[in-house]
Parts: structure tokens; sequence; C-alpha cells
């Protein structure tokens, strides 16, 4: 299990084993060798001993003896405390309070629930609705999908996923001789599986049907085919979905715990509950919640180009293709990474998780910013608050 430091943030460490990391159109590669909710939690614990000292004009005793006395005198380290924000007034970060008091004034009443601001990796601003504090838990909806990506990561730097090119057939062995086999991984985390899937047409149905299915990846897996895989950006929660269950099988085990010991721990992300799918799958694209504190960790970690503590958790490579443009769109969205959107604000290149009804954890990383806003309201209500007062409120 990696260490958990949780005390300060620093720069980049040099990455580890090589991996495939790779855009959507293949470039760029450097390669090698039961339904319900999960909660994290957990440390790391360890001991050290200290070497026997022998009393002079005694004799010494045999090495292996000396060894016995040792262990058996040693003692566990205490854990260390739990990560919080350092907090500091925004002036002393180059930010405008009148600006950001402005906004807070203008919060009530808005269907906005957290806005929390991280600048210079300090905590400068924080507002809650009333009814929420620091310590509630939000539904962040798609934002999930970031989440997944970085697990991706992980577990590709791990040796545990041989290469984002590998197909889904490997995974599902089902789809043996099936064009739907072809399916990447690469396919998946841009959204260009092929498979037909109603999202943002429709009124959602696939997604709605996914999750009133017995099996969410059967369902997945048996939809029809329209297009040749990564030819066609169509958003497919169900395949974030399939992310979710190739790193089951990837990481052999119960993904829950590989993510809570792997990135949640390491940020000391204490409040995370992620559901799972009637087959204990977890709900990759679309199930986590945690607190807008430990959200904005993870938007600092990967401001931070995937460095926690001087640890990294997230590899650095993965951080820069995940938040590279992918797939170039236009609109209010903006366009895709590896599960990630990007697109200006204020004249800031921004990169930001996104999820249905509001959720946003804004990365800024030319004013060393991150931002969460939690919400309950159309999709792109929020902007405003982001733009308008606090990207308005950095000099």
């Amino acid at each position: 299990m990696k260490k958990l430091f949780v005390l300060f943030l620093s720069a980049v460490l040099a990455f580890g084993v090589p991996a495939s990391f790779t855009g959507c159109d293949g470039t760029a590669s450097l390669s090698s060798g039961t339904s319900g909710e999960v909660s994290s939690s957990g440390g790391a614990e360890s001991s050290s001993a200290s070497p026997s000292s022998q009393t002079e004009g005694t004799e010494s005793q045999p090495e292996s003896s000396a060894i016995l006395e040792s262990s058996g005198s040693s003692e566990p380290e205490p854990e260390p405390e739990p990560f919080d924000w350092e907090t500091d007034l925004p002036e002393n970060h180059n930010m405008e309070p009148a600006v950001l008091e402005a906004m807070h004034q203008a919060l009530p009443g808005a269907p906005i629930k957290a806005v929390v601001t991280i600048k210079n990796g300090v905590l400068v601003d924080e507002y809650y609705q009333e009814g929420f504090d620091k310590d509630s838990t939000f539904t962040l909806q798609s934002c999930s999908k970031s989440f997944t990506s970085a697990l991706v990561g992980i577990a590709l730097e791990e040796g545990l996923i041989e290469s984002i090119d590998t197909p889904i057939s490997r995974y599902f062995p089902q789809l043996e001789g099936d064009p739907k086999g072809e399916i990447t991984i690469r396919n998946l985390l841009c959204h260009k599986s092929g498979l037909e899937w109603h999202e943002w047409t429709q009124n959602g149905i696939s997604f709605f049907e996914m999750n009133q299915a017995e099996n969410w990846v059967e369902y997945v897996l048996a939809k029809p085919l329209l297009y040749t895989p990564g030819t066609v950006f169509n958003y497919t929660t169900g395949g974030t979905h399939l992310l979710a269950a190739v790193l089951e099988q990837a990481v052999g085990g119960d993904l829950m715990e590989y993510a809570k010991e792997h990135l949640f721990a390491p940020l000391g992300m204490e409040s995370v509950r992620w559901r799972a799918d009637p087959q204990g799958i977890l709900d990759g694209g679309n199930g986590i919640e945690m607190t807008a504190r430990d959200a904005a960790k993870f938007g600092e970690l990967y401001r931070l180009n995937g460095v926690w503590a001087g640890e990294q958790v997230v590899p650095a490579q993965w951080v820069e293709q995940s938040v590279t443009i992918q797939e170039q769109r236009y609109g209010d969205g903006g366009s895709y990474g590896f599960q990630w959107w990007i697109r200006p604000f204020g004249g800031y290149d921004t990169f930001f998780a996104m999820g249905a009804f509001g959720q946003f954890i804004f990365v800024v990383p030319e004013l060393e910013l991150v931002t969460v806003i939690t919400a309950d309201t159309s999709q792109f209500a929020p902007y405003p608050y982001f733009t308008n007062y606090v990207l308005a409120a950095c000099k």
C-alpha cells in the first residue's frame, strides 16, 4: 500500500514504470511492456526497529538473538494526522475579497449548494447553502468519469493494463469474433465506442434503461454497433461503466479497495462513497459522492500533475494526456480529453470534471486555482458564478 502522506503539496516527481499514454488518434505513444454504496476509509501503519545496544563488559549475544531483541522492542509509529486544507485570506493570494463577498451575497436563494476555492494550494473561500457545511457529501454525477480515468492511468502505470489500445474482447470474451470486441479502452475513454447510445438524445433513454437493468455490463454490450470504433464521438456513460468493469478485472478484485489504496487514501479523501451496479461493479460513469473539500483535493492533484505530498499518485504523463484535447468540440461543454472537459473561461485555459445538474471541479493551472461547485440546477447555470466572481476576483 502506498504510504499516506497528507501534510504538504510538492513538486512533480519522476514518473515510474513506463506505460502506454496516447491520444484518441493513437499518436504520441509511450509504450512498454451486488448493488449498493461503498465507502472509503483506511490508512497505513508502519513500524521501525531500533538496534539493540550492548552494555560494556557483557558478552556479545549471537546475532539472531540481537535481532529478536530488536524486533521485540520496536513500537509502531503513530499514524499521520488526517489532511485538512490550510486556510488563508483571499487577499494574501491575489484575490479580491470584495468580489468573493459579492458572490456570497448573490448565492442565497440560488440553486448552488457549495462553492469551494483553492488558490496556491490554500483554501481561500468557501460557501455552503443553508443546511450544508464542510462535512456534507454531494453526489457528483458524471464527475465520476474523471475519477475512473485516473484509476485507468494508475492501473496502466502498474502494468495491470497493457495498453489503452487493448481491445475489450480481452476482458469480455463473449465478444470474440464480434466487431464490438474491437472497441478499445482508448475508444471508451474518448466516448468513441461506436455503440448505439442515447444520452443526449431521446431523453437519455439509454442511461435510464441501463440503471434499471439487472446487469448493466450486459445491457451496454448488447447495444448495436452503429459506427466503426474510434470514429464518432457520442457521450456514453455506459462506456465509462465498461471501463470500471475492465478495471475490476485488471486489478483482480474489489475496485473500491484499489481506489482507496491508490487514490483516496494518499489524498486523505475519507468522505468518498461510490455506488455499485447489481453485480457489485462500481458505477464508473455516475456514482461517486464526497465533500466539496475532498473533491477539491482531486482537482488540486491534477493541477499538480498527479503529485500529492511528494508522491506521484497519478502518472504525470497520464494527467497530461487526460487534460489534452482528444476530441475537438464546440459549445458550452467544450472539448474532451480522457473523461475530462477542456475549454477557456475568462481567457484562462481550464480543464474540468462535469456532472449533471451543475457539478463541477474546475482547474485553472495558470492561476494555481481549483474551484468546486455543487448544485441542483440546469447543467451550465453555475458558469457565471465561476467566471463573474471567482475568476473576476483574481488580480
